[in-house]
C-alpha cells in the first residue's frame, strides 16, 4: 500500500470468546515451543475442540517429544493463528499459551483423526497433541471509524 494510500488503523483487543471464534474460523496456525532451551515456531493446521486446540503431528516430531502425556499437567507451549489483509493490513490475530498433551487415548486418538486431515504430505501423522488454553489475547486490526469484516 502506498504512503498516500495508507489508512489509520484502529487495534481493537477481543474478548476470549470471539478470539477463540476467529481462531476456529481458521485452519493454519503457528506453534510455539522450546527446543534446545530456544524457541521454536513451526507452521501446523488445528481444529477446536471442545474449546482446545488440537494439533497432528508425526512420532518423530519435536513437539511429540516434548508434549507431556495426557495424564501430566503439559508443557507449556503458544498457539498463533491470524488472518491479516496484506494490501490493507486490516485483520485480526490471536495468540493462545496454555498447555501441550499428547493424546494417548486410542478411542480418542481415532475420533481426531477424523476431525483433522494433515495439512502437508509427510511421514505418517499418527499422533494428536491437545493444547488447553489458559490465556487467550485477540486483537482487531481495523480502519479508524469503521469495522472490519471479522468472519475470518
Amino acid at each position: 500500500m502506498a504512503a498516500s494510500e495508507m489508512r489509520a488503523l484502529q487495534r481493537i483487543d477481543l474478548d476470549h470468546a470471539e478470539a477463540l471464534r476467529l481462531l476456529g474460523s481458521v485452519s493454519l496456525g503457528r506453534i510455539v515451543f522450546t527446543r534446545q532451551a530456544l524457541p521454536t515456531v513451526r507452521p501446523v493446521n488445528h481444529v477446536l475442540d471442545d474449546g482446545d486446540i488440537v494439533i497432528r503431528t508425526h512420532e518423530g516430531a519435536a513437539l511429540t517429544s516434548h508434549a507431556q502425556p495426557a495424564d501430566s499437567t503439559g508443557v507449556v507451549v503458544a498457539y498463533e493463528a491470524d488472518a491479516i489483509d496484506p494490501d490493507t493490513h486490516l485483520g485480526w490475530s490471536v495468540v493462545v499459551t496454555g498447555y501441550a498433551q499428547l493424546v494417548t487415548d486410542p478411542v480418542e486418538l481415532e475420533r481426531i483423526r477424523g476431525l483433522l486431515q494433515p495439512w502437508a504430505p509427510m511421514e505418517p501423522v499418527d499422533q494428536a497433541v491437545r493444547i488447553r488454553p489458559e490465556l487467550v489475547t485477540g486483537l482487531l486490526l481495523t480502519a479508524t471509524g469503521g469495522a472490519a469484516d471479522t468472519t475470518g
